[in-house]
This record gives C-alpha cells, structure tokens and sequence, in this order.
C-alpha cells in the first residue's frame, strides 16, 4: 500500500504517525517489550499525555527467528485464523547498556539502540543483515478511515529480493508492489494463486509476515531503499529469519511454518489430462492411455478434468454415466495397465449438484450474514462454497472423496480456492472473512490430503493444487495454473516456480504446452522438454487434448525421450526430493539459491538447477536458440550435459542451437546423475 507523496509529503486522504522513540521497556523472561509514542520524543511525563503509543513485543518462536510485534491498540483477535507454526521455545539472551538492548536467538540478533529515533538493526554472527531505522515503523489511516500498521526494512546498494509466492511478474522483485491476495488471474499478470508473505533476501535474511489476510509489500517501489510492508488493523507480527546462506534460511523457515513431504515415487512419471472442456469418454480415454503405450511412450498417471462429471453438477462427485456407465470397471482396466488415477475437483457446489440442497440444509456452505446460504454465478449456476471451519461440513465433503477412493481413485486435482467472498459472509467459527480469504485453501487442501492420507498412508499421499498459503507446503504438488500457448508464458511459468520455491514449496509443476489456446508443434516440443525435467510433468489443456500424436511424429519422439531420460533420473529425483523434505529446499531452484556467491546468478530467470547437480536452460525460441550461463562450483572443473556429452567451461555465457531432442541439461562437475 502507497500512502507517501514522493520524499515529503503524505498522498490525499492519507494521514501517518510514525512512531518516534523507545520511551521506556520491560525486560521479561524470553520477551522484550517497548513502548514508543507517536510523533515525537518524549522527554518528560508531562508529555505522556494525549499522544499514544506504539507498543513492540519482541520474541523467538525458535532459535534464528526474531518476532517483533506491532500494536496500537490491543484488540481480541480469537476470531482470527492464524497459520500453524512449530514454534520451540528457544533460549534468548536480552541485555540493557547504557546506549542499546539486544535480543539474541542462536547466532540472530537485534540492536535496538536508545535515543531520539527507532533504530533495529539485526546481526548474524556479528554481521548487519537488515536494518530498519528513523519513519519505519508507523500507523496509516487511509481515506476509508481503515488503520493499516506499516514497517519498512533498509533496500541497500546491491541488494535484491526473492519470492512472496508464486508470482509471474520479474523474477527480482525489486520496484514492485505486492499484494498477497490470491486471485484466479492466469499467469500473464501480477495476480497470483499462492501468495505467500515471505521473501528471501541476497542480503542473507528472510522476512515473514504472520498474517494471513492481505499484506502489501512495496519492494522499493514507496520509498527506494526501503521494502514496506503493512496489514490493515491495529496489529502486525513478523519474523526476521537469519542463516549462513539462503538455503539455511529457508530450512529455518520450512522449520517454522512445516515441511514439504515425501510424495509417491509414482508421482514422478508423466501425467496425461484429458484437458479441460475437451469432450471425452470411457472409449477416448482408453485410446489415449493405449496410444501412450503402442507409442512406447511410459505414462504414470491418467487425470479426469472436470467433466467426468456432469455439467452445471460441479461438484457432484459422481460419474456422468452417459460416458462413464462403470466406472469402476474403468478405473480397474487403468490400474491393470500399471496407472495411477487423479480425478479433478473443487469445494465449490454448483446450485445444480444433488448435493446442494443437502450442504444448504445442514449450514455445510459459507453463509450471508442474514444466514442464508452465499451464492453467486461465477464458475457454476447458483454455485455454494463448502465452510470448511465447520468440522461437520469438512466430514461430509471427505465422506464422498473417500467413496472415490473406495472406488479405485489414487489423488485429488483440488483446483480453484482463490475466489473466496470477503463481503457480507460469514463463517460456522465466526472467523473473519478478510482473513479467511487466502487462509481458506490451506484448510481446503488440508481436507482432501488427509483423507488420502487416511485412506491410503502418508507415503502415497499427493495433490495437484493450484490455490496456497503459508503452509501448504505440506500438502503437495502444486502447479502454475491457466498459462497460454506460447513462449512468453512459458518463461512467466518458470519465473513463477522459481519465486515459489524461494517461498518454501518444495515441489512444482505446470501444464505442458500451455492451458489456454492450442499449442504449436514447436512449442509443444520445447515445452515438453521443459516439463519433463521438472518435479512433476503433467500434460494439460483447456479445449485441446495434448496427446503427442497430435502434435506430429517428433513430437511423439520428444515424449518418449523426455520422459525415458526423466525415468532414468528417478533415483536422482528421489535423493533430491529426501533433501526437500529434510531442508526445504526446493528440488526446482533459482540459480542465486544454489550459487548464492555467484553474482551473476542473482538475475538469471530463465534457468535453473533441478537439485543439487543438474542445470536446465529451457529453449524459448522458434529458432532453437538457447543463452545459458555456466557458474563456477569452485572447483574450476566443465560441466557436461548429460544428452550430447559435450563439455563447457565454468564462469561464462553460452548461445547455442539445439534441435528437439537436445537442450542445454549439464551435470555438474564430478556428478552423474543419470547413475546415482
């Protein structure tokens, strides 16, 4: 949120107090807290009065963590979802001196000195990492009368930041303004599915806002050498998160808010969609799966999009047995040829679906607060939204996933869980809609990933998630959302992998050749090559199928050498996929987050490392062309790409041209990870 009018002045219908000094403190067991007046300094008690006062807690939820708290007034917060955090009661050191207190968590500390202005300045092993000083911390009113409590970090010489979520805009997010708000805008705008209010400074330090509701980031684009942030209210918590490189920060941080988990083996293999509006039925999808197989073309997945049910019915959890008269038979002829079965849905009920009028009886749906049952006619008729803070209307959802999973169902497509009304609604636990709207998708996908977890163990346990918060780590995989058929968005689907795994996601995917629009051959060929050397590789379309035949005689040779080398990967996949669980460190990776000493790796978007060893330039050419960037390791040592062989010299910028069976794919040197 911007509220300055350049250097000076406040914009129109804006007023701010910024906090002034630290009046006085109490120094408790593990907390220290500062009372600060608006304004200006206070210098004897007779200016106590009438001015108010910023309260600042200071904690340590766990060791290189540091949580400052900011609070006007205290308000009760009991309706108020709050993300789950592992917090451990770590040891702190807090000292006084005669200029400073310091607060100290493992190898993290804040200075906060003593004098006429604010001054935080954050430490790790001795080293200043972030630094927040005078007009930082203060209390905005805007036009609408609505408090919002706003901080600002130092933005230093050099400096450049990474993450908040998936986010499709510059890879760098440095002169933007960041909304955390999840929307469903495609991937060719600032919006984005998973906002996620974390980012990951080259500095060495992470920052965490612990709200879910909407923050505002202004990544040097208010003031432009300070990153703001503010929430509306009267109260904002966030983290300082400190380590010896980024990948340490982003354990600490995964230790925080959870860890991603282990997903089936099986998962690593190609998934085949039957796309989204495409007509298909029983006989479509058996000459899909059998031409994958006459093609010797390996296939691990078969997904049912939407209209395996019937239309306006979404969601009815029931077969359209026009085209599907048995579906268990179906699902049994699938797995009989070695397949898993993912089958799409949503927490939405169309007013059409049988099961409407029962949600509506029992209160299942996001209510208006006269009490009535909220509705709109966005995505389907009439369409209800399941409330998931009622744990009875969280049952009876689970009860028809676990019909299908009796069925012969393996996973769960949860799409959508972006449009949630904040306006007028309210909800079964009374908690607040605002909060609620990007807080939703975590208790949306905690739902159906624990049904599978239930039913089928935690080792087979997998999504294909599109919406997420903090949090959702823990129920994977997620993809890009509705991308299009070209190379721009391509390139804006990796950027967006890469700022989510800055943002503690461990695993990624996206719809090969696009969603929307239909795919050329070439770039079906060039998106495949990318998709299969991703974490998971899912072909999907909106109103083309994306079987290879369709796309020429090469492209059914890419899919098979594509997705054969991606099968040869597999024990690599699996050793990387331990180390994402164990750190959080994402098996897809921004090369700053692997070469973080590297400079020129700070701005490089359209690569990347898949683990620790193995470097993936995608092709966005027509041409074939490909520009890449070979870092050095430190051992001064080629790299060699594991399809042609052919060795290139660390530190130094490659053009090349490859046909569709080649790209830039290079081992790092001294590793083979086609034979782990």
């Amino acid at each position: 949120m911007k509220f300055l009018n350049g250097g000076w002045l406040v914009k129109d219908g804006f007023s701010v107090k910024y906090a002034a000094n630290i009046y006085t403190a109490n120094i408790e067991p593990k907390k220290l807290t500062l009372f600060c007046p608006f304004g200006s300094p206070i210098y004897n008690a007779g200016m106590t009065l009438d001015g108010g006062i910023l309260t600042i807690e200071v904690t340590s939820p766990r060791e290189d963590v540091i949580t400052t708290k900011l609070i006007n007034f205290k308000k009760d917060r009991s309706n108020c979802p709050k993300f789950g955090l592992n917090e451990t009661d770590p040891d702190v050191e807090i000292d006084e001196t005669d200029d400073k207190w310091t607060f100290t968590s493992g190898r993290l500390t804040l200075e906060i000195a003593k004098g006429e202005t604010i001054d935080f300045k954050y430490l790790y092993d001795g080293k200043v990492i972030a630094h927040s000083g005078w007009r930082a911390k203060g209390l905005v009113t805007d036009p609408e009368g609505q408090l919002h409590v706003s901080e600002q970090l130092d933005l230093g010489v050099g400096e450049k930041i990474y993450g908040l979520g998936e986010r499709f805009t510059n890879f760098i997010k440095n002169g933007q303004t960041v909304d955390i708000w999840n929307e469903d805008g495609g991937t060719g705008t600032e919006q984005a599915y998973k906002n996620i209010p974390f980012y990951l400074s080259n500095r060495k330090y992470g920052l965490f806002v612990d709200n879910p509701g909407k923050v505002s980031f202004e990544v040097g684009s208010e003031k432009v050498s300070r990153v703001q942030f503010s929430v509306p209210g009267e109260e904002m918590s966030y983290s300082v998160v400190g380590g010896e490189n980024l990948k340490a920060i982003l354990n600490t941080y995964t230790d925080l808010t959870g860890k991603a988990p282990l997903v089936p083996d099986w998962s690593y293999g190609l998934w085949l969609s039957t796309s989204f509006t495409t007509d298909y039925d029983e006989k479509t999808v058996l000459e899909f799966v059998d031409g994958m197989a006459e093609r010797n073309i390996p296939l691990s997945v078969f997904h049912f999009d939407c209209r395996w049910m019937k239309e306006l019915e979404w969601c009815n959890f029931d077969w359209d047995k026009s085209k599907f008269p048995d579906p268990e038979g179906l699902l049994k002829k699938l797995h009989d040829r070695g397949l898993k079965i993912c089958v799409w849905i949503n927490s939405y009920i169309g007013q059409k679906s049988p099961l409407f009028e029962e949600g509506a009886k029992n209160g299942y749906f996001i209510k208006n607060e006269d009490g009535s049952v909220w509705q709109w006619d966005r995505w389907q008729a009439g369409m209800a939204i399941v409330d998931f803070t009622n744990p009875e209307a969280t049952k009876w959802y689970q009860g028809y996933l676990k019909k299908l999973v009796a069925m012969g169902v393996d996973c769960f497509k949860t799409d959508f869980g972006e449009r949630i009304p904040t306006e007028g609604v309210k909800y079964y636990d009374g908690s607040d809609p605002e909060l609620m709207h990007n807080y939703y998708t975590y208790l949306y996908n905690k739902a159906v990933y624990d049904v599978l977890v239930e039913t089928k163990g935690a080792d087979e346990a997998i999504l294909f998630a599109r919406s997420a918060t903090v949090g959702g780590q823990q129920f994977p995989v997620h993809w890009g959302g509705d991308c299009s058929s070209n190379y721009p968005s391509m390139a804006e689907s990796l950027r967006a992998g890469l700022s989510f795994g800055m943002s503690g996601f461990g695993y990624w995917s996206h719809d090969i050749a696009g969603f929307e629009d239909q795919a050329s051959p070439d770039l079906y060929k060039r998106w495949t090559q990318f998709g299969l050397l991703s974490s998971h590789s899912r072909y999907h379309g909106s109103t083309a199928y994306k079987v290879p035949w369709l796309y020429g005689d090469e492209a059914v040779d890419v899919a098979r050498e594509f997705t054969e080398l991606k099968l040869q990967l597999k024990p690599y996949l699996l050793k990387m996929a331990q180390e994402t669980h164990e750190t959080g460190v994402p098996m897809m990776r921004a090369m700053v987050l692997e070469f973080p000493d590297d400079p020129t790796c700070e701005d490089i978007d359209t690569q990347y490392m898949l683990g620790d060893d193995l470097l993936v330039a995608p092709v966005f050419r027509e041409d074939g062309v490909a520009r890449f960037y070979v870092p050095d390791d430190g051992t001064g040592q080629a790299w060699t790409n594991i399809i042609t062989d052919t060795a290139y010299e660390p530190g130094k910028w490659y053009t090349e041209q490859y046909d569709y069976h080649t790209l830039p794919v290079l081992a790092r040197p001294g590793t083979d990870p086609l034979h782990v």
